[in-house]
């Protein structure tokens, strides 16, 4: 019954369609179009499919596309996806007319689908017949960059950019990284290079592609990015799964000379998971990065990357003079001199110069100004712009440390010292050691290794600095210490919780609402005489107050600090009172007294702090240590300049310390020195000696001292050294060196001794200067080396390896260095000064330093002294004579 009823109504959809016209044919043709529709589809299809084969093999072999291929094959895309959407109502349709008869309604709906079937119809087979090409692609076009929009004037970066792209256009560089703490321009900088490309087509560069990268690094997205640039991020490519993706953009760019430009990196960019072929000198290809981490440059393969500086205070000058304008500096007389104030609080920073010069633009009273001055040097956060545009972006380098809250805990501690303030490492160490930052259970080693990691991660992040000068240091930019202490405020909602005021003229302790939120405190560096104040601190862990000019504290001021750890009143010089209650202080770790002058023996009350780890007693007129055996927990002891040269018990103290690793101490007596040979526990924790021996014709005898880091001897009357070197049980030779890390040693005035050829013990000697001792004939003597050392280490040793510095001065018998040429593959600065009797150079001509730009330079104390020098043969004189120079 429904079958006949089915008939019936086909019969009379027939005839009515017969009867009323074309416009019914739409209805009445619907199947039979909608298969045309298909059928024409699946041609349409397969003959993009041969096009587009056809394409990307000849693409493979160094051609392009031409643009009217391209536009077909998106076509073809379009009217697919249309297809696919007119074809999903179909069966609707049918039922529609099936169910619900010839009612006016489904009659009309009927009509405007089979009109849009009829319509594709027509636009299939119209784009069907347009894919006939003879030719689908022709010769490459010499592609240029995309400009990016920058200021017409860029002021400061004309120089860095001159070197950057000198850099680049060597033909030896295939990967080329910028890096440079954030807001430095290192953007900017790549943009110029990039729009450089505009102006400049180097060597047959066929397309340069810029890619912004940032923190969350998406393969796919630098994908898109370059394929977009290549005119294929179609429908289809970005319905591709990424290793399809890789294996076309490789295909792509393999025949292609590009420059690809990827932005703000924060970890290595893999060039092969994305597609990219590896630069070479081959083929000419170049890849550009900028990042904030040095590490991330060592990781893309980049071991001499450039870095990007702030600028100098010219350039910053003209950074700022040009966003603030002349009108406004040449408003009044005055303004003009508290500009330069205002750059000088920027430290040439380009983020900070734009966005405080934009702000100041308007300003054209000296009170306007004055006060500008006051907010950056005071609170700098406040500043107009600060919060909003620079600080957030310098946070993205402590974000990047992501969930280390180690790192982030060890950063943070910086922002106590004063600004500018060149950080000693190694008083980093000890700092987070006391204060928990590093476990030291561990071990002494592991802990202080670990230390050193998180200041090497913190210089690799730019948010610290190492001393151009003296890599032992490390300072914090202006800018860098304000957004620190922008987190370390909790964004300026608690200013209390870390109270730094450090260096800012403070002659007394600030007031604070609210003691009992006090974390840190820093007043280090400042003209505070009288502490006479009693908070109570229950949180307060580090107190910074070194520097000052206190010479009175309250015994009160110490009774409510229960967590306190870290106590640092060194070089207050006048300090003449001692409160006794520093003994409740029953946290604390770390005590430095240093420099105070006067304590000639151990107060009673620190001698109760039984949690203490690090105590400083150096240049305090300490005169013995009686009584230190009470710190059982003490690891560090530093006792150097002190006036203990009558306390002979002095080893014997040290050697009841059972967790002391550090010590600095000064010897003045050869009986000290004796027991020394026998201290095993105080021997091997000697970190730094001065020697004063004064008895006539001394014999010194020095143990294996493990951790001897430098060597002071200074007027001693000493006429040898020598090395009692410890042996195993089963074997009567040595088992290994002596000073395994002494680094440092000064001589000065020992006009006894005759060589130091007990130097031969310590292969990691950095710094070495002789000076006015009037007996040295040999540095190495020969005779004695053999004895010093085993047959098997006399073979295998040779010494100054590590050498960096090298200084011989008024050594009038001083005759022979070595007795045959030493590589010395570090050596950068070597002095000889007034040292007449000395020919001959341990050199030849493949001595010196192998470091990337250093060259080994000796300067002489004598003008005419270089023509009396007798070389190895010319090679040498021909390689160093040119290196000779005065010293000034």
């Amino acid at each position: 019954m429904a079958g006949f009823f089915t008939c019936a109504l086909d019969q009379m959809l027939i005839h009515l369609c017969s009867c009323v016209g074309g416009e019914v044919n739409y209805v009445c043709k619907l199947k039979k179009n909608l298969a045309a529709v298909e059928e024409t589809m699946k041609a349409l299809i397969a003959r993009r499919a041969d096009v587009l084969k056809k394409v990307q093999r000849q693409e493979s072999e160094g051609q392009q596309r031409l643009n009217e291929v391209e536009v077909w094959l998106t076509s073809v895309e379009n009217i697919q996806n249309q297809v696919y959407e007119l074809l999903l109502t179909r069966r609707d349709q049918f039922e529609r007319l099936r169910l619900c008869g010839f009612c006016t309604k489904n009659l009309s709906s009927s009509h405007r689908y089979g009109k849009r079937v009829f319509k594709m119809l027509k636009e299939v087979a119209n784009v069907h017949s347009k894919g006939v090409f003879e030719v689908v692609v022709g010769p490459p076009t010499i592609a240029v960059a995309v400009e990016r929009p920058l200021p017409s004037t860029i002021v400061g970066q004309e120089k860095m950019l001159e070197r950057a792209w000198e850099h680049l256009m060597d033909a030896g560089t295939g990967i080329m990284g910028l890096y440079g703490m954030g807001g430095v321009g290192k953007t900017t900088l790549l943009e110029q290079i990039n729009n450089r490309f505009l102006k400049r087509p180097f060597d047959g560069v066929e397309i340069v592609i810029f890619v912004v990268v940032s923190s969350e690094l998406r393969v796919e997205m630098i994908q898109d990015a370059i394929a977009e640039k290549l005119g294929s991020c179609t429908d289809e490519w970005k319905r591709k799964e990424k290793n399809q993706k890789v294996i076309d953009l490789y295909t792509r760019m393999k025949t292609k000379k590009f420059v690809l430009l990827l932005d703000d990196i924060w970890k290595e960019v893999d060039l092969k998971e994305i597609g990219i072929p590896f630069p070479t000198k081959d083929n000419g290809c170049k890849v550009v990065f900028t990042t904030r981490s040095r590490k991330v440059c060592g990781q893309m393969g980049v071991d001499d990357p450039m870095e990007v500086k702030c600028l100098g205070s010219d350039e910053a000058w003209d950074l700022f003079r040009a966003k603030v304008g002349k009108i406004t500096l040449e408003s009044d007389p005055d303004i003009l001199e508290l500009a330069c104030k205002v750059v000088g609080e920027c430290r040439g920073l380009p983020l900070a110069l734009n966005i405080i010069g934009k702000n100041m633009a308007s300003k054209r009273t000296v009170e306007e100004w004055e006060q500008a001055i006051d907010t950056l040097a005071s609170s700098a956060a406040e500043f107009p712009g600060m919060e909003d545009h620079i600080l957030p972006i310098l946070k993205y380098s402590y974000d990047s440390l992501r969930e280390d809250h180690q790192v982030k805990s060890c950063f943070l501690y910086c922002i106590l010292f004063s600004e500018d303030f060149a950080i000693k490492k190694e008083n980093l160490v000890d700092y987070w050691i006391c204060e928990g930052f590093i476990d030291e259970k561990q071990g002494k080693k592991k802990a202080r290794n670990q230390a050193y990691g998180i200041i090497g991660t913190l210089v690799e992040a730019c948010l610290l600095t190492e001393e151009e000068e003296d890599k032992s240091k490390v300072k914090m930019h202006d800018v860098v210490r304000e957004m620190a202490l922008w987190i370390a405020s909790d964004f300026r909602k608690d200013k209390e919780r870390c109270i730094v005021k450090a260096g800012v003229g403070l002659r007394e302790v600030p007031t604070v609402e609210n003691w009992r939120s006090v974390r840190r405190m820093s007043l280090m560096d400042n003209e505070i005489v009288n502490i006479s104040d009693s908070p109570n601190c229950p949180e307060l862990t580090t107190l910074l107050f070194q520097k000052n000019r206190i010479r009175n504290i309250s015994g009160e001021f110490f009774k409510s600090m229960p967590r306190l750890v870290v106590l640092d009143l060194s070089h207050n010089t006048y300090l003449d009172r001692f409160p006794k209650e520093v003994s409740e202080l029953v946290s604390l770790r770390y005590l430095n007294l240093s420099g105070i002058r006067g304590i000639h023996r151990l107060f009673a009350c620190l001698l109760e702090l039984k949690k203490l780890m690090y105590l400083n007693l150096e240049l305090t007129e300490l005169e013995n240590i009686s009584g230190i055996s009470n710190l059982s927990s003490l690891r560090t002891l530093r006792l150097l300049d002190n006036k203990m040269s009558q306390d002979c018990k002095v080893m014997e103290e040290l050697q009841l310390l059972e967790h002391l690793e550090v010590v600095t101490i000064d010897i003045w007596s050869i009986f000290v020195s004796d027991q020394l040979v026998n201290a095993y526990r105080a021997a091997n924790s000697i970190q730094e000696i001065s020697i004063y021996i004064l008895e006539e014709k001394s014999i010194l005898t020095l143990p294996d001292m493990a951790v001897l880091n430098k060597l002071h001897m200074y007027g001693s009357k000493i006429v040898e050294i020598n090395v009692k070197r410890s042996t195993s049980s089963l074997n009567k030779s040595p088992t290994t060196l002596s000073f395994p890390n002494l680094s440092t040693v000064h001589l000065l005035e020992c006009n006894g001794l005759k060589d130091l050829t007990w130097l031969l013990l310590a292969q990691n000697l950095k710094v070495l200067e002789v000076s006015f001792s009037t007996q040295v004939e040999d540095i190495i003597n020969k005779e004695k080396a053999a004895k010093i050392l085993t047959k098997e280490e006399a073979g295998t040793i040779i010494p100054f390896k590590k050498l960096e510095h090298f200084q011989v001065c008024s050594l009038p018998q001083l005759k022979s260095i070595y007795w045959s040429p030493l590589p010395f593959p570090r050596l950068r600065k070597f002095n000889i000064i007034n040292c007449s009797n000395l020919r001959k150079f341990p050199l030849d001509s493949s001595s010196g330093s192998r470091i990337a730009g250093e060259e080994l330079v000796i300067r002489i104390g004598e003008r005419d002294w270089k023509d009396k020098v007798e070389w190895e043969d010319e090679a040498t004189e021909e390689r160093f004579l040119r290196s000779i120079l005065p010293y000034c």
